[in-house]
């Protein structure tokens, strides 16, 4: 199932990977080089619509693309992050992940990662 008015459905570019489940392409406005969004082919708008198949695929399949990156851009690290709901920030109705590579030098702090999404909740240590 697709939705034509979609930008993930009808995407007509370059696949950074794909497999029948899921494909992974090169954001357009990228936080870092290499940042991906992985995004199921089946027209869903939270991972949790997906069926157990899927979600089984998911994980490997972007250990994948992780691999792919590695061999591409000179990374030292990444953050993986899934925005659920427009109150989460979610700004497109289908459901993806985003693989952010990080790079040695790109924060000077980069403790904390994705709990930086709070920055004054971020400092747990």
């Amino acid at each position: 199932m697709t939705d034509s008015s979609c930008p993930f459905c009808s995407f007509d570019g370059d696949w950074v990977l794909e497999c029948p489940s899921f494909t992974a392409l090169l954001d357009r406005f990228p936080v870092s080089e290499g940042h991906t969004l992985v995004i199921p082919r089946l027209h869903v708008n939270s991972f949790f619509d997906l069926g157990q198949k899927e979600l089984a695929e998911l994980m490997p399949f972007v250990g994948s693309v992780i691999e792919v990156l590695k061999k591409t851009f000179e990374i030292d690290g990444y953050n993986i992050g899934i925005n659920g709901g427009a109150s989460a920030g979610q700004t497109l109705d289908h459901a993806h992940l985003h693989i952010i590579p990080r790079y040695s030098g790109d924060s000077d702090d980069p403790r904390g990662g994705v709990r930086h999404v709070f920055p004054d909740k971020a400092k747990y240590w």
